[in-house]
């Protein structure tokens, strides 16, 4: 049995949650559920659950400063959050995960069993990325958090070569000569990156303009990287690639 606390200010959002855990995610026990901050507190340094459910914008104590004032994260977070582009985005960016209200039944199971098969906590680095993102969306923050089989890598976005997709993963080809097979699809790597220079050059494959060596012309053409890699450029983003040049 897994143990967990849902922290919400809006009541209908917490009985919702909680029937949605009772009946799809009968493994998750809920300890308690609390509707502010404050009160979010005291339940979790008493009660210890072992995921949280959290939502961020609260009045008086919002879910950042309840995780600052508890210090030690010794649970999973699952945040919940009503939509917005740059919450979303931020979210993706430090690689932790998150549900939409209202909360889809098939996205709260795969929440969860994430969160029980992961052996590692939320990093610090990883709350700090998303509070960087979240609060200041139009800044580059220097890493981004890449989820893999093993865990979260960081690294910095000027690491990257390349993206591969591979079905609902994505390889990251690295300036060390490494390759990272990152859990998120390439969809999802190109709104990550998109604050960089990186372009999708083609249906499978994103490139780090920096590393662009040579355009080869044709039908869409291919490009050179720096490692040597050469990657095919589709007819349909040969026009968009060219203008990044131009």
């Amino acid at each position: 049995m897994i143990t967990a606390t849902i922290v919400d200010d809006e009541p209908d959002c917490c009985e919702s949650l909680a029937v949605l855990l009772e009946r799809y995610c009968p493994e998750v026990k809920v300890l308690d559920i609390c509707h502010s901050g404050e009160a979010a507190l005291q339940s979790v340094k008493e009660q210890h659950p072992q995921i949280l459910f959290l939502d961020i914008e609260m009045p008086f104590m919002n879910g950042f400063e309840l995780l600052e004032k508890l210090g030690n994260i010794d649970f999973e977070l699952i945040f919940t959050t009503s939509y917005d582009q740059y919450a979303i985005k931020a979210f993706r960016f430090s690689a932790l995960d998150y549900l939409l209200k209202p909360v889809d039944r098939e996205e709260l199971q795969k929440a969860v069993q994430k969160a029980v098969q992961r052996k590692m906590h939320p990093l610090p680095q990883q709350l700090e990325m998303l509070l960087q993102k979240y609060k200041h969306p139009a800044i580059p923050v220097n890493k981004i958090a890449i989820p893999t089989m093993e865990g979260f890598q960081l690294l910095a976005a000027d690491a990257i070569i390349s993206c591969e997709s591979d079905n609902n993963y994505t390889c990251l080809f690295l300036k060390d000569k490494r390759k990272i097979v990152a859990s998120r699809t390439l969809k999802e790597m190109e709104e990550i990156l998109e604050d960089y220079p990186f372009v999708r050059v083609h249906h499978s494959h994103i490139v780090n303009l920096n590393e662009v060596e040579k355009y080869i012309k044709g039908e869409g053409g291919y490009v050179i990287m720096s490692n040597g890699a050469t990657i095919n450029v589709s007819r349909s983003r040969k026009e968009l690639l060219l203008r990044t040049f131009r």
